[in-house]
């Protein structure tokens, strides 16, 4: 996949590019990347790139002209190009998967407060929003669209640590990660749940289960609605709210709950 990105602030970009997985996606040969800089793109001496709104209100726009040359030197026409912006849609993880079936992706990153909307009409097909939040950088969230897709390329990451990941897919693949262990099996006053020491995988399995969905009624429990659960996993639910509903750790904390 060829990943460019469009923006004033390159530089904000490239570590992420040049590190961890990422990084190792590129000398793979799975990703290519092109960061370009808007401003290259504009006329006048100063490289001006923004302007006050048609209509009066606070803040500039992103100019059409050096955003519009920028497009069409990267042919952005010919390929799927996204715009992340509060007012998209709403990204998740099935949003994803489906960029990450594409072969290049353009996307633009805005700033102050957006872009032209004749650039929206005539280049972009995708406008995403990450979350019901603003932020003052494009690049964040298009950092956040770019690292959510890449993963999913074949050889980014293995198979298997994919399937078990919140959002992964339907049924229990569709429920939030359950909490997960590493040595020392004593810590301070915490032990590591002995089940997960026993080396029995049935039971194992049953107990990541269980806890799945524990954690996904406390957090996210407009999920058990819609990735269809099967019946025998809906009688584990029933029996998990007839004994007090939520994994207690992330009960206790409902500030935490919209963090999915």
């Amino acid at each position: 996949m060829k990943i460019t990105v469009l923006t004033l602030f390159p530089e904000m970009l490239r570590g992420f590019f040049e590190s961890s997985i990422m990084a190792r996606a590129v000398k793979k040969g799975l990703v290519e990347y092109e960061l370009v800089n808007i401003r290259d793109y504009a006329l006048d001496k100063h490289h001006k790139c923004d302007d006050l709104v048609f209509g009066g209100g606070a803040g500039m726009l992103m100019l059409p002209g050096p955003l519009g040359a920028c497009l069409d030197a990267v042919g952005a026409r010919e390929r799927r190009t996204v715009f992340v912006t509060p007012s998209g849609r709403l990204f998740n993880q099935a949003y994803a998967r489906d960029l990450s079936q594409e072969g290049s992706l353009v996307v633009i990153c805005g700033h102050y407060e957006g872009i032209d909307q004749r650039i929206i009409d005539e280049y972009v097909d995708d406008e995403i929003s990450i979350g019901d939040y603003v932020l003052s950088s494009g690049e964040v969230a298009a950092l956040v669209l770019v690292d959510a897709v890449f993963r999913l390329l074949p050889g980014a990451i293995s198979g298997e640590s994919l399937e078990e990941e919140s959002f992964s897919g339907s049924g229990e693949s569709g429920l939030l990660e359950y909490p997960q262990f590493t040595r020392p099996a004593d810590y301070g006053t915490s032990k590591v749940p002995e089940v997960l020491t026993s080396g029995h995988h049935a039971k194992i399995a049953g107990w990541r289960l269980r806890e799945r969905l524990k954690k996904t009624l406390a957090y996210r429990p407009e999920l058990l609605a819609s990735v269809g659960l099967p019946e025998e996993v809906q009688r584990l639910l029933a029996e998990i709210v007839t004994e007090g509903g939520s994994h207690e750790p992330y009960a206790e904390d409902p500030g935490r709950a919209d963090q999915g």
